[in-house]
């Protein structure tokens, strides 16, 4: 009898991890926030809720979240664009 040749177990525990993860819009929005958003404000900003469309956001300060609010409109559309669908309709920031 031939053996297989061994599979690596990081492809195997990231294929695992995609089919666990949970498929619903708050998810989705948060995997495409960091390539819509960038680093930057990916690290001190994260989506916590969505419902009908309104994003909330959890800011680390009120600073950051009053600047998000400022960018609202744009982030909007690039987090759309990063979605592929107009999912996302409005950005509501708060401080954490």
């Amino acid at each position: 009898m031939r053996r297989r040749a061994p599979v690596p177990l990081a492809g195997a525990v990231e294929e695992l991890a995609r089919r666990l993860e949970p498929d619903t819009p708050l998810a989705r929005i948060q995997r495409a926030w960091p390539a819509a958003v960038g680093d930057v404000i990916a690290a001190e900003c994260e989506p916590v809720a969505e419902r009908a469309g309104v994003v909330t956001v959890a800011c680390r300060s009120s600073v950051w979240a009053q600047e998000l609010s400022f960018m609202a409109p744009d982030l909007v559309e690039r987090l759309n664009a990063a979605l592929g669908a107009p999912r996302v309709t409005e950005l509501r920031c708060r401080s954490a």
